[in-house]
C-alpha cells in the first residue's frame, strides 16, 4: 500500500516506523528537514520537506497515486486542508486527519464530503484520556482495551505472589472460576512471549494478557493478584489538553487534585472544572507533595509536556507512598527503561494512538487494532466473511484453522454475545474474531486468513 504521512512528530514517526516494517511504500512530509533526516537515517522511507497543505508539496510527495493520506501534523487546519485537496484534486481513496480542537470534533458535518472530506478523524488526546480512565478504573491492570463496542475486553496484569492462579497451570482457571469464561491469550516472561497451553504454569512476575466479557474483567484480575481497593483519590500534574480532559472525565467519580505550574492556566482550569481542586505549583516540588498529601493518593498521573518533569514527579509520588503512578513519556527509549520499575506505567502517547490508525491500514475487514507492549504485539478484531468454500476460517473449528505460530484466537463476539475461544469453537460468518499476535512479522498471514476468495464477490 502506498501511504502518504503528513507530519513527522511523535504520532507520524511512530506510525511510519510501524508501517515501514510491513512492506508498505511510505512517504512522510514535514516542514522540519532535520526531523526528516533523522527518520530517513533509521527507516526505509521517502521524505519531502515542505508545507503539507500546499498542492505542490503533496504532488512532490506522490499524492496522485497514493492509496491513503494520514494527515497528522500539529495543525488541525493543515490536516483538514490536506484532506480536502487530496479528495478534490487527486481523488485519494482514504483520508485520515488528526484533530485536536473540540470545536471541530463536536461538529461532524465539518468532515463530510461536502466540506473537508475526512473519512476518519482521530484525536490522540481523547484516545489517551480514555485509556488512562480505564487504568484508574482497574488499578491492578497494566493495560485495558475494549473490543466490539465494549462487549469484550483484553487486559494485561503482572502476576504477583499470592494470586490464586500464580504457581498453577492455566487449566486451573476454569476449575477456580467455573461460572466465568476467560482465556489467557499470551504470557510475556522476562520480555519473551509464551503461547499459553492448558498446562502452562503462571509464574510470579509474568505479564499475562487475558480476554473476557467486559463485565468479568474484575473477577479475572482477582485470579492473577490480590486485589487493591478501588481507587478514590487521584492526583494529576499538568493542566494541558490531556490533564484537563482527564480531570473533566473523572471528577464526578473520584476526588481529584490537579497541579499546574502556570497561574493563568490554573484560573482557566478552575473556571472549567467543577469538581476538581486546582492547585498552582510545581509537580516536582517535594514540599508541595507533602503539603497536599500526595503519598495518600490511589493513582498519581504525571501528564505535562516535559518527559523529565513527569519522570521526577512520578518518582517523588511513588517514594511518598502513592499506590499507582502513571507517567506520560514521549521518548520511546525512556518508556522501555522505566516501565515496570518504580514507575508503574509509562505511557507512550504515540503507541496508544497508533492502534486507531492501524485499523484503517490492515487488510481485510478490521474493526479495531490495539498496539500492545509498546508496539511489540497487537490485538486485532477482524470480521469473518464468506462461507466454507470462499473463506479459510468460516465453518472451521479453531484447531482446523492454519494460524501462524505466534497468533492466538482469544474470543469471538457473535450476535452481541462474547464466546471465549476453545479448540472446538467453530467460526461463523459475520463473527467478530479477536486475534492476539505476539510477532508482528506474521500480521500479513493473519490478515490473509480472513480475506475471502475473489469468487465470493
Amino acid at each position: 500500500m502506498k501511504i502518504l504521512i503528513l507530519g513527522a512528530g511523535q504520532v507520524g514517526s511512530t506510525v511510519a516506523e510501524s508501517l515501514v516494517g510491513e512492506a508498505n511504500d511510505i512517504t512522510i512530509v514535514d516542514s522540519d528537514g532535520d526531523k526528516l533526516r533523522l527518520l530517513q537515517d533509521r527507516l526505509d522511507l521517502r521524505t519531502v520537506v515542505g508545507n503539507a497543505a500546499h498542492p505542490s508539496t503533496l504532488e512532490q510527495a506522490g499524492i496522485k497515486d497514493a492509496d491513503m493520506l494520514l494527515a497528522v501534523t500539529q495543525s488541525d487546519e493543515v490536516n483538514l486542508v490536506a484532506c480536502k485537496l487530496a479528495a478534490s484534486l487527486y481523488n485519494t481513496p482514504t483520508r485520515i486527519a488528526r484533530i485536536r480542537a473540540v470545536d471541530y470534533l463536536n461538529r461532524e458535518e465539518i468532515f463530510n464530503q461536502d466540506n473537508f472530506c475526512v473519512d476518519f478523524s482521530i484525536c490522540p488526546e481523547q484516545i489517551l484520556t480514555e485509556y488512562i480512565v480505564k487504568l484508574i478504573e482497574f488499578p491492578e491492570a497494566l493495560q485495558v482495551q475494549k473490543f466490539s463496542q465494549g462487549k469484550a475486553s483484553l487486559a494485561a496484569v503482572r502476576a504477583y505472589r499470592g494470586g490464586p492462579l500464580v504457581g498453577q497451570p492455566l487449566s486451573f482457571l476454569r476449575t477456580d472460576m467455573p461460572q466465568i469464561e476467560a482465556r489467557v491469550a499470551a504470557i510475556f516472561r522476562q520480555d519473551r512471549p509464551i503461547i499459553p497451553e492448558g498446562n502452562t504454569v503462571i509464574e510470579e512476575g509474568d505479564e499475562v494478557f487475558f480476554i473476557a466479557a467486559s463485565e468479568n474483567i474484575r473477577s479475572v484480575l482477582k485470579e492473577m493478584r490480590r486485589m487493591d481497593k478501588p481507587a478514590k483519590r487521584v492526583a494529576i500534574v499538568g493542566g494541558g489538553n490531556i490533564g484537563f480532559r482527564l480531570a473533566q472525565a473523572i471528577e464526578k467519580d473520584y476526588q481529584v487534585k490537579l497541579i499546574e505550574y502556570n497561574k493563568k492556566a490554573c484560573q482557566r482550569l478552575a473556571e472549567k472544572l467543577s469538581g476538581t481542586l486546582v492547585l498552582n505549583g510545581d509537580g516536582t516540588d517535594e514540599k508541595l507533595m507533602q503539603q497536599e498529601h500526595i503519598g495518600e493518593v490511589d493513582v498519581f498521573c504525571a501528564l505535562t509536556n516535559d518527559d523529565e518533569n513527569n519522570i521526577m514527579s512520578a518518582l517523588l509520588a511513588k517514594q511518598a507512598g502513592a499506590r499507582k503512578v502513571i507517567a506520560l513519556i514521549n521518548r520511546g527509549a525512556y518508556v522501555d527503561l522505566l516501565q515496570g520499575g518504580k514507575i508503574d506505567i509509562a505511557l507512550s502517547p504515540a503507541q496508544i494512538t497508533i492502534g486507531s490508525l492501524l485499523a484503517y491500514v490492515r487488510q481485510g475487514d478490521v474493526v479495531a487494532v490495539h498496539s500492545l507492549r509498546r508496539g511489540a504485539a497487537e490485538a486485532l478484531e477482524l470480521v469473518a466473511h464468506g462461507d466454507q468454500k470462499s473463506s479459510q476460517v468460516v465453518g472451521r473449528r479453531i484447531d482446523e484453522i492454519d494460524l501462524p505460530k505466534g497468533a492466538t484466537i482469544g474470543a469471538v463476539v457473535r450476535n452481541k454475545a462474547v464466546v471465549i475461544a476453545h479448540h472446538d469453537t467453530v467460526i461463523e460468518e459475520n463473527d467478530h474474531v479477536i486475534v492476539f499476535v505476539v510477532d508482528k512479522k506474521i500480521l500479513k498471514k493473519v490478515e490473509k486468513l480472513f480475506q475471502v476468495s475473489i469468487g465470493f464477490f
